[in-house]
């Protein structure tokens, strides 16, 4: 039987990142949808089984923070992990990613793809 690929969900209004995000996860075979703003974001991992979300702080409609408070309050989607990937690095940033329940919280100028997939991958195991 054929094994389903996780599915990915990219909340990021940047869309040469979120394009570049993409590619990089379907070359690893998951499935992975975009969202360009936090209201659709919230749609998507609303409407279809998302294993995993990358989510950006900085979004043009409500904030990831913000967001990902909405996530953590819906039952059936509370335990879906969420790495949040952002240009703010604050520490009280990172802490409050975490705080609201964030997998991970990654600085994007310090990242790079393959840093990306190796958190994804560990957190889709």
């Amino acid at each position: 039987m054929a094994v389903m690929p996780k599915k990915i969900l990219i909340i990021e209004d940047d869309k040469f990142l979120a394009k570049m995000l993409s590619k990089s996860l379907e070359s690893e075979k998951y499935e992975v949808t975009l969202a360009g703003n936090g209201k659709e974001g919230l749609d998507k991992v609303l409407q279809n089984g998302i294993d995993l979300v990358l989510l950006d702080v900085m979004l043009p409609d409500m904030d990831g923070f913000d967001l990902l408070e909405k996530i953590r309050g819906e039952v059936k989607v509370r335990e879906l992990p969420i790495i949040i990937i952002s240009n703010l690095g604050q520490p009280e940033d990172v802490q409050r990613g975490k705080s609201l329940g964030a997998k991970d919280y990654l600085i994007k100028s310090d990242l790079s793809l393959d840093e990306i997939l190796e958190k994804v991958k560990m957190y889709l195991k």
